[in-house]
């Protein structure tokens, strides 16, 4: 704002200084005082117009200013106008919108009251129709109307038709309860006769089954009782094998006992071996005989004849335990 005063105030000066015909003095005929007032006055001027631009200026702001402002207010007022319009309108809209929605369901209320009317004009005709087809069963019926009233005259038990034929209903409803009894019991006898046959099939094929079973089962002891049998001659024949064996066993016991015996008692060999020590007193023995078979061949080394045979080595895992290894000849 203030750039536009300084250009619009230099316009103003220049325009003015144009404006202003100053009279054509000789530049060499003015004196310098006189020259001096003429500019001064020629300042004195153009600040009287810079002041009244700007005066004129200054009023033209204000009128600026004022008509800004009338103008935010009518734009204010027509903002107010332009809501109050916009309001009127949706009103407008809203009030037209229910009166379309009152006139269809009117509409449709006039077409669904046409409808319940037409609807209620076919009832009556049924119902008028219905009425015509009663009365003609009414007047189809009358006979039997009459012959009940004779029925319940002769009877004389009950006071009016529909009494006998709540009596009569009665008795019919019984009769099929009886009848509905009857057939059920029917029905669970022929159930229990089933049940009572398939029992008894079941019976006989698990009798069956238990025959089948049984004769398995005495095949098995004939089985085991025939492997008993051989187990026990088995037994019995292993027990007289063993009784046999211990019997030859202690004859054998008692001959090595008594070559033992005699061998250690001639040889007089000191006998520490035990008496159940059988392969103890096999090696004593066998090693006596193995030194009487070497002082043999040293007494008769020269003499023709067959060889003594040799004897075998002692096996026993028992040391012998007597002084001597060797028997001396004079022993002998």
């Amino acid at each position: 704002m203030a750039f536009d005063l300084e250009e619009y105030l230099r316009t103003a000066f220049r325009d003015k200084l144009q404006l202003q015909t100053v009279l054509a003095w000789d530049a060499a005929t003015l004196l310098p005082s006189t020259r001096l007032l003429l500019k001064r006055r020629e300042v004195v001027e153009v600040e009287r117009a810079l002041q009244s631009q700007r005066e004129e200026f200054r009023q033209r702001m204000e009128r600026l200013e004022q008509r800004w402002q009338q103008l935010g207010q009518r734009k204010d007022q027509l903002r107010d106008v332009v809501l109050k319009f916009d309001a009127f309108l949706k009103a407008s809209a809203a009030r037209q919108e229910r009166a379309l929605r009152r006139a269809d369901e009117e509409r449709v209320r006039a077409a669904g009251q046409g409808a319940e009317a037409a609807r209620l004009r076919r009832e009556l005709k049924g119902l008028l129709q219905r009425r015509e087809h009663l009365a003609r069963r009414l007047r189809s019926l009358r006979g039997f109307g009459d012959y009940l009233q004779g029925v319940l005259a002769r009877m004389g038990q009950f006071q009016d038709v529909p009494a006998m034929l709540a009596h009569f209903g009665v008795l019919a409803g019984a009769r099929a309860a009886l009848a509905q009894e009857a057939e059920a019991g029917q029905e669970r006898l022929a159930q229990g006769w089933a049940r009572l046959q398939r029992y008894q099939e079941e019976a006989s094929s698990e009798l069956l089954r238990t025959n089948d079973e049984l004769t398995q089962l005495r095949a098995h002891l004939e089985a085991a009782r025939h492997d008993v049998l051989q187990g026990e001659s088995c037994w019995a024949h292993i027990q007289s094998t063993a009784a046999q064996k211990t019997l030859l066993l202690g004859q054998v016991k008692l001959a090595v006992l008594n070559l033992f015996q005699l061998a250690t008692t001639r040889l007089k060999v000191p006998a520490d071996v035990a008496l159940e020590d059988t392969e103890a007193q096999l090696d004593t023995v066998l090693l006596c005989m193995q030194d009487l078979a070497a002082i043999c061949a040293e007494l008769r080394p020269r003499q023709p004849g067959p060889r003594v045979p040799r004897l075998p080595a002692a096996t026993s895992i028992h040391p012998l335990r007597h002084g001597a290894a060797r028997v001396p000849p004079s022993q002998e």
